[in-house]
């Protein structure tokens, strides 16, 4: 497919999505965001991608909205899909069942939180940043925000949403609050360490893996109890796949497993 905001690529068994509008710090305007479903599609698609990397080009990874798209039939448009919760942004909106890495470069402002909340595993360059400017010019934070609540500190989500441009995290702090995993330094190798810690789960069964990461995500929508039974749901789909003999076996050979494709839901 072509793209105008993204550029996709393709690195072994590694996808990458790059936010490539660097002049307005990755803002995202209607027509990026009409681009994000079909990049998201397209290597949650492809077989031979067993996971993917979201990064930014330029000096900042995201920064949200771009305000001088937001007027007329612009915020209409975005408006409903606010409205319906039908973002269609992350992998997460998009339904992605691969696993998914934010790697975050520069500058992560606003709506840019939405692919920090939503991926499976965040790292970011030692320079990065987070900051939700929402409050200070007037609008609500929510939505990225109440996601970040899932996985770091109530109070720390507040007082980023409350504090707005007035204060930023560092990637450190991030780190320390559990907002992202790894902090890479120097930052110019964050795509080497984004690449690296892909390739290491790209090794693991995709089935084993889509169903994990259903099981996880899932317990975020339920209490304890019915999160396990759901868990269990997942756990009981994959008896009788083939990577469950597989992974004993290659273990006892002394060999690298040879995991079946991922297949398609049916």
């Amino acid at each position: 497919m072509n793209f105008q905001r993204l550029i996709v690529e393709r690195r072994g068994p590694v996808g990458w999505i790059i936010n490539n509008r660097p002049e307005r710090l990755n803002a995202y305007d209607a027509l990026m965001r009409s681009e994000f479903p079909r990049a998201w599609a397209e290597l949650n698609a492809d077989p031979a991608v067993r996971v993917i990397v979201h990064t930014g080009n330029g000096r900042a990874f995201q920064v949200g909205a771009d305000v001088g798209d937001l007027d007329g039939d612009g915020v209409r448009q975005f408006q409903d899909t606010l409205r319906t919760l039908d973002l269609k942004l992350t992998g997460w909106h998009c339904n992605v069942d691969k696993p998914v890495i934010t790697a975050v470069n520069g500058v992560c402002a606003g709506g840019g939180l939405h692919w920090v909340a939503d991926a499976d595993v965040v790292i970011a360059a030692s320079d990065a940043s987070f900051v939700d400017p929402h409050v200070s010019i007037g609008q609500v934070s929510a939505l990225e925000t109440i996601a970040l609540m899932r996985k770091m500190p109530a109070e720390a989500v507040l007082r980023m949403a409350l504090v707005g441009s007035h204060e930023r995290l560092s990637a450190q702090r991030a780190y320390e609050l559990g907002m992202i995993s790894q902090v890479v330094d120097p930052p110019d190798k964050l795509r080497d360490a984004a690449q690296e810690l892909a390739e290491k789960i790209a090794r693991n069964s995709p089935a084993a893996m889509r169903a994990t990461k259903r099981a996880l995500w899932g317990a975020l929508e339920y209490g304890l109890t019915d999160a396990c039974r759901e868990g269990a749901k997942h756990l009981t789909s994959m008896w009788g796949h083939a990577d469950q003999n597989e992974g004993p076996l290659a273990f006892a050979e002394k060999r690298t497993p040879n995991w079946q494709p991922l297949e398609p839901d049916s």
